[in-house]
């Protein structure tokens, strides 16, 4: 087993390069980057905003967009769409404020060279460093992520194995048709929906709608905090759980079907084994395994991509909504240092569910693989 986690952490590393590569070189091509957003500011909001980036003074800063434009006859020949009036040299600085001003390939390698110390530097936008960023959204995002999952496994394995058991019965057809209108819906509906009848929209107010906990949450004492806080994130985590327990009910009723028709099952049933030690005792642990290998994909989604619309419907400043603006706002650093750190994790997840494997099942040898 040492063997095969030294195996799978040596691979992690040109997996973790590979997306880096990929990602960056593609969003590089895309058109929009920081330099032209800026630009964009510069020239819908003039010499105001052009003194308050560079910290020029703001006289020099119109003689040269002036001089530029006379010069240019109100074109620039510089590869910026939008750049026409803009002195060429002010250009230049907003390049090297962002990095822009050296070759993308240095780019990269200077960027990989900070992420292995895990200095991911500061947000363009937001003058503050992306592991700050990240620390202050976190909660959030861990509080949906953790809960809605946890919530989803403990619904979805039972009502999963019921349903197996029952298989063809009227449980089975009305549970099917609930698993239905959960797989059909979106997430973001059922939390509209919630909204609207528990929210203060149409009907009871009995839930807040915005932030994770009261402005006053500092000045209460524990139990109240804690009551406060399930308050704040009932409506996000069960409008997530609905829209997520689905997928994995059928999942485990269909691992348990392929299992109970099996040989070994009947061998049980006939040596006199009881229901509950064939079910619990035989089918459950080999039906579990394809269940346990989507854990960490599963926790890793809806941690970080599954809550951008709840966090958005809820006014919750999470990870999700984080990285969505850092997205429109091309704000690079925080875009590529959120992707390196949770795509690492995300691979150390992907270990985690293979060593589940051997927890659920000893019989499981990773040693005799090739990775």
């Amino acid at each position: 087993m040492t063997a095969y986690i030294v195996r799978r952490l040596l691979l992690i590393v040109p997996t973790l390069f590979g997306i880096m590569v990929i990602n960056f070189f593609v969003v590089q091509a895309a058109p929009g980057g920081p330099v032209e957003q800026l630009i964009a500011e510069l020239s819908g909001q003039g010499v105001d905003a052009t003194a308050r980036i560079t910290g020029t003074d703001q006289g020099e800063v119109a003689a040269g967009n002036q001089t530029s434009a006379a010069g240019t006859g109100g074109e620039s020949s510089s590869k910026y769409r939008g750049a026409r009036g803009i002195d060429p040299d002010l250009i230049k600085e907003i390049e090297k404020l962002y990095g822009f001003d050296k070759p993308a390939h240095e780019r990269f390698v200077q960027m990989i060279g900070n992420y292995l110390v895990f200095d991911f530097g500061d947000s363009f936008f937001r003058d503050r460093s992306v592991i700050d960023l990240v620390l202050e959204k976190m909660p959030v995002s861990i509080s949906l992520g953790l809960w809605t999952t946890l919530l989803v496994y403990v619904i979805s394995i039972p009502l999963g194995i019921a349903k197996a058991v029952r298989d063809g019965s009227r449980f089975d057809v009305w549970t099917s048709a609930v698993v239905i209108v959960g797989y059909a819906i979106p997430g973001f509906l059922f939390a509209v929906l919630l909204v609207v009848l528990f929210a203060g929209g149409s009907f009871m107010d009995w839930f807040p709608l915005r932030g994770l906990v009261s402005e006053n949450w500092d000045s209460l004492d524990w139990p109240a905090r804690i009551t406060d806080y399930f308050w704040h994130i009932t409506l996000p985590v069960v409008a997530m759980t609905i829209g997520g327990f689905a997928g994995l009910t059928m999942l485990t009723k269909n691992s348990f079907l392929e299992e109970i028709n099996k040989q070994y099952v009947l061998t049980a049933r006939a040596k006199g084994a009881s229901e509950r030690r064939v079910l619990y005792g035989h089918v459950f642990r080999n039906a579990m395994l394809i269940v346990v290998a989507g854990f960490p994909s599963a926790f890793v989604s809806i941690l970080f991509t599954g809550s951008l619309l709840i966090e958005v419907i809820f006014s919750l400043d999470g990870l999700g909504l984080l990285g969505f603006e850092a997205a429109i706002n091309r704000d690079y650093p925080v875009m590529f240092g959120t992707l390196y750190f949770f795509t690492l994790l995300g691979l150390l997840l992907n270990l985690l569910g293979d060593l589940m494997y051997v927890v659920i099942d000893p019989r499981i040898d990773f040693d005799t693989r090739e990775v």
